[in-house]
C-alpha cells in the first residue's frame, strides 16, 4: 500500500483555510457585531486547530512520507490511520470549542490527540532505527517528537486547572507558555529543520552538516522556555543560564545560515524564486532569534509581555512567518504542492498577508508602548486577514488538476 503524501498535504491546505477563516471571524467580531459566536471559544478553536489540524497534520504527513521512503519495512497503513486519528481529534476539538468552549468534550478530543501523539512518537522512533547510515535528520525528528510529548504537560495542567476550577494566573500563564514554547521552538522548529537537513543535499551538493548545530539548539531549548516567563523572580544563576541559552541560539542560527550561504556560492540547484521564498523565512527566523535575545533585558521583557499586541505579534511571527511559511515553501520546492504560476501567485498573496499582518501588529504594539490609540487598527487587521484568506483559498484552487502545468 502506498502513502499518498500529496493527498494529505491537500487536506492540510484545506485545514489552513479553516484556520484563516476562524481568524477572519475573530477579527471581524472585534470591530463589528457577531453575537452568536463567543470570542473566547473561537480563540481556543483557532489556536488548537492551527496546531493540530494544520501544523501537526502537515508535519505528520511530511514525516510519514520521509520514513516510508527511507524504511522499506515501515507500514504506510499505520501512518495513514494515525494521521486520520489526528484529524478526527482536530475536527472534534474544533467543533467542541466553537459550540461549547473549553469543556469535557473538548478535553476528550485533546486527550485523544495526546494518546495518538504517543503512538506516533513510538512509531517514528521504531522506524527511524532502521534508517541506514545514521542520517543527521534522524536526531532532529526524534527530538521533535520528544518535544511534542513534553509540551503536553502544559496542556494537561491547564485542563486540570479548568476542570478543578483551581485557577491561578501565574500558574496558568506558566503552563500556557510551557506548551507554546515546546511546540513552537521544539516540535515545530525541530521538525522543520529535520526536513531541511534531509533535503538540503539534493539542492546544495556541497553543504556540510555540522552536528554541533543540533547540540546547541537542543541544549538551549530547555532554558529558553524561561524567556517566556521572565516576569517570574529567578535567582541570578538561572537568569545567567537563560541569557546564555539566548546567545547560544543566536550563534547556532548564524552558524547554520553561514554554512548554507557558503554551499550556495559553490553550487546551487535552487531556482531564483525558491531562493527568494526561503529568504523570507530566514528573515523571519532572524527577527525571532534577535527578539528572543532582546527579551533577556528585564525592562524590554516586562514591556513586551505586558502588552497583548506584542505577544500576539510574536506568536504570529513564529506560527505564520516561520512555520506555516516554511511548510508551504518546502512543499512547493520539493514538488508535493504543484508548482506553477497559479501556485506561485497564491504563495505570494499569502506571504504578503503574513508580512502585512506582522507590520500592522508591530505598529499596534509600538502604539501600545506609547499609549497612543490608532484609529481603524482593527479594521486594518481584519483587512489583512482577508488577504491571508485569499492566499489560502488560492493555494487550494491552485492544486486542482489541469491538463497543462506551466512551471514557475
Amino acid at each position: 500500500m502506498k502513502f499518498d503524501q500529496k493527498f494529505w498535504l491537500k487536506i492540510a491546505l484545506y485545514n489552513l483555510v479553516i484556520v484563516v477563516i476562524l481568524g477572519v471571524l475573530m477579527r471581524y467580531k472585534i470591530g463589528y457585531e457577531l453575537p452568536f459566536l463567543e470570542q473566547k471559544n473561537m480563540l481556543h478553536a483557532h489556536s488548537h486547530f492551527a496546531f493540530a489540524g494544520w501544523i501537526t497534520h502537515a508535519i505528520y504527513s511530511l514525516l510519514a512520507g520521509y520514513i516510508i521512503s527511507q524504511v522499506p519495512q515501515s507500514n504506510p497503513l499505520i501512518y495513514k490511520r494515525a494521521i486520520i486519528i489526528n484529524l478526527i481529534s482536530a475536527y472534534g476539538s474544533l467543533l467542541a470549542f466553537v459550540i461549547f468552549g473549553y469543556n469535557f468534550l473538548a478535553i476528550s478530543f485533546l486527550a485523544l490527540a495526546l494518546v495518538n501523539n504517543c503512538f506516533v512518537t513510538y512509531l517514528v522512533f521504531k522506524d527511524l532505527k532502521n534508517i541506514q547510515g545514521n542520517h543527521p535528520s534522524v536526531a532532529w525528528f526524534k527530538s521533535a517528537m520528544f518535544f511534542n510529548l513534553f509540551s503536553s504537560f502544559g496542556t494537561m495542567y491547564l485542563a486540570y486547572m479548568i476542570v478543578t476550577r483551581s485557577f491561578n494566573e501565574y500558574f496558568y500563564l506558566s503552563a500556557l507558555y510551557f506548551y507554546l514554547h515546546f511546540q513552537y521552538n521544539g516540535f515545530f522548529t525541530f521538525s522543520c529543520i529535520g526536513l531541511t537537513i534531509y533535503k538540503l543535499p539534493e539542492f546544495l551538493p556541497d553543504y556540510k552538516y555540522d552536528h554541533k548545530i543540533f547540540i546547541m539548539f537542543f541544549a538551549s531549548c530547555f532554558p529558553a522556555y524561561f524567556l517566556s516567563i521572565l516576569w517570574a523572580k529567578f535567582p541570578l544563576w538561572l537568569y545567567i543560564i537563560i541569557c546564555i541559552a539566548a546567545v547560544v541560539q543566536v550563534f547556532a542560527w548564524v552558524m547554520f545560515a553561514i554554512q548554507i550561504r557558503v554551499a550556495l556560492k559553490k553550487k546551487s540547484l535552487f531556482t531564483q524564486t525558491q531562493k527568494i521564498l526561503f529568504v523570507f523565512v530566514a528573515t523571519a527566523i532572524t527577527i525571532k532569534i534577535l527578539l528572543q535575545l532582546g527579551s533577556t533585558i528585564p525592562v524590554v521583557s516586562k514591556l513586551a509581555f505586558g502588552f497583548r499586541p506584542v505577544v500576539i505579534a510574536y506568536l504570529h511571527l513564529v506560527l505564520l512567518g516561520i512555520i506555516s511559511s516554511f511548510l508551504l515553501i518546502y512543499s512547493y520546492t520539493i514538488g508535493i504542492i504543484q508548482s506553477g504560476t497559479r501556485t506561485l501567485i497564491a504563495l505570494a498573496v499569502f506571504l504578503v498577508g503574513v508580512f502585512l499582518n506582522e507590520a500592522v501588529l508591530a505598529i499596534q504594539g509600538i502604539a501600545s508602548f506609547l499609549y497612543y490609540p490608532i484609529k481603524h487598527i482593527n479594521d486594518a487587521l481584519f483587512g489583512v486577514s482577508l488577504i491571508l484568506l485569499c492566499g489560502a483559498l488560492l493555494l487550494v484552487f491552485s492544486q486542482r488538476k489541469r491538463k497543462t502545468l506551466q512551471q514557475a
